[in-house]
């Protein structure tokens, strides 16, 4: 394997370890513009090579991207974050389904991925429902702060709820149900397992559509099929529902129809207000064997530490991690993960040799967490919030990166979740620099800010910004580029063709890593720390 080291890399090692009075206006911007296109690429190139494997846990590919990071970081002067390590175990357990299962409703057997994926979140070789009955609940969401409840007087223990992807808010558009067009966390695919496992239930079933859900179905049958990872936990899971899965809105409408009900009435109901009905006769049985693998993953963390205040951090996360490779796959078999998130990772890499350039540490500690299993489910970032490295009293703020701007320059920056806390008005004082404005979620409805690393900071009360790209060219060429591209990559979304390509426009990715570096550096030198807005539903404890 290359290893890639440029000048820039070993000189600004030296420079993090030399004594100066104060960092200038012209150091800061040195920083600024050392972060460059042609470096970025080499990282992604390598990251994303079929060499890796497409970088799942436990894997080659693993090991590879772990000594990539370390090697690179160690060149650029950083310290392990985790004591004299730089990585923090995060204990795995691999659960795949054997494909080779059919969902029998109503007397018919569907297909697994044609029709359904089902599989199982208890750490166990066999799981089924046999003869469970069908009910659906709606969106299946229990939110007391909105008034609605879809499982009210229900008891649904032995039973399999089917459900609507996304929340009621999406479906209607009204500003004043949940957060309108925008998905909340009730919306997400893992808080709607969680509800029904918490209600008793023993199947949970979502219906995919693609509007509401942001991605097609090939995104279900490829994210949801193979290896899939948890937590290793004492009770083994058992209290989540023994089977899980999706169906096609398709199949949805057909098993609806058998029930004597009209899935776009019933879906049109849902929307109006806390509602469940119940399937008729209809039962479902499913069984779902499993190999069962338990392993050691690992999240990756560097420090460069603090002039002043090396006890405060600002931490920088991404997620190292893909879908590795799957050897059942005709033709390309790998799943090499260069958008999302070898650009992540790589950009990591570039933030923080910005800030080795400078001739001595910011004031406080920047931290740099690289974290595993975020395609999982975000495994990696939930494990270090429920064992943190740093205290959290001491984690000032957090700035993520995720499948960075492939589609050149832009005059604005999308922050997805804008209007949380301070760190957007520290953004959109950064972005002047560049001429450009902030400007919000290009698309509210897929719930980005819960489908990302810094969503693990956010819940415990950590200020948290995930932002990049925007909707405005810089210029014609752009626009006429950025269309071409799009036409390029539609559908490459956990596909095989998220490969690195020589075609990429990744000045744009700069230009928001230069914002990153910038916010990050801001924070560091300002007395008080950023805070939530008044109105966020994410706040420090007191």
């Amino acid at each position: 394997m290359k290893r890639y080291f440029p000048l820039t890399l070993l000189a600004g090692g030296i420079l993090a370890g030399c004594a100066s009075t104060q960092i200038t206006e012209q150091d800061v911007m040195a920083g600024w513009n050392s972060i460059n296109a042609e470096q970025l690429a080499q990282h992604v190139k390598t990251l994303a090579s079929d060499e890796f494997g497409g970088r799942a846990p436990s894997t080659k590919g693993e090991e590879l991207t772990l000594a990539y990071l370390t090697e690179q970081f160690t060149a650029l002067g950083f310290k392990p974050g985790n004591g004299d390590s730089f990585l923090q175990e995060v204990p795995l357990v691999s659960i795949e389904a054997d494909p080779n299962m059919t969902l029998n409703i109503g007397g018919k057997d569907y297909q697994y991925k044609k029709d359904m994926v089902m599989g199982t979140s208890r750490i166990s070789a066999k799981e089924a429902i046999n003869d469970s009955e069908l009910v659906f609940v709606g969106y299946g969401v229990n939110a007391p702060e909105y008034g609605w409840n879809d499982y009210e007087g229900l008891d649904v223990k032995g039973k399999t709820v089917v459900m609507l992807v996304n929340d009621p808010g999406f479906a209607t558009k009204d500003p004043e149900l949940f957060t309108g067009d925008a998905m909340t966390y009730y919306g997400r695919w893992t808080y709607k397992y969680e509800e029904a496992s918490r209600q008793g239930a023993a199947g949970a079933i979502i219906v995919h559509e693609t509007a509401p859900a942001s991605y097609p179905w090939s995104v279900v049958e490829n994210s949801w099929s193979g290896p899939q990872f948890g937590f290793q936990k004492d009770n083994n899971n058992m209290d989540r529902v023994a089977v899980e899965g999706w169906v096609t809105v398709d199949v949805a409408k057909e098993l609806f129809a058998k029930a004597g009900l009209d899935f776009d009435q019933a879906k049109q109901r849902a929307s109006e207000g806390a509602y469940h009905v119940d399937m008729g006769d209809l039962t479902a049985s499913v069984e779902v064997n499993s190999e069962i693998k338990k392993s050691i993953s690992y999240n990756f963390i560097a420090t460069l530490p603090g002039s002043t205040k090396p006890d405060e951090h600002i931490i920088y996360s991404a997620h190292w991690d893909h879908l590795g490779t799957d050897k059942n796959r005709k033709g390309d078999q790998i799943y090499n993960g260069a958008h999302d998130n070898a650009t992540g990772t790589g950009g990591m890499i570039e933030v923080a040799e910005a800030f080795a350039t400078l001739p001595k540490n910011p004031d406080r500690s920047m931290t740099f967490l690289a974290v595993t299993a975020e395609e999982q489910g975000l495994l990696g970032a939930k494990y270090y919030a429920a064992n943190p490295v740093i205290d959290i009293d001491k984690t000032v703020a957090n700035i993520n990166m995720d499948s960075l701007n492939l589609l050149g320059k832009v005059k604005d920056i999308s922050v997805v979740g804008m209007g949380k806390s301070e760190l957007d008005d520290m953004l959109s004082e950064a972005a002047k620099m560049q001429q450009r404005s902030v400007s919000g979620d290009p698309k509210p409805s897929s719930g980005g800010y819960y489908r990302s690393d810094h969503f693990a900071f956010a819940n415990m009360g950590v200020p948290a910004m995930y932002a990049g790209g925007g909707s405005e060219p810089a210029d014609a060429q752009t626009a006429k580029y950025r269309k071409r591209m799009g036409l390029v990559l539609r559908g490459c979304y956990h596909q095989p063709c998220d490969r690195y390509r020589d075609e990429w426009d990744l000045s744009g990715a700069v230009q928001d890593l230069q914002l990153f570096y910038k916010v990050g550096y801001d924070i560091s030198q300002q007395s008080e720390w950023p805070q939530w807005y008044a109105d966020a539903e994410f706040q420090r404890s007191k």
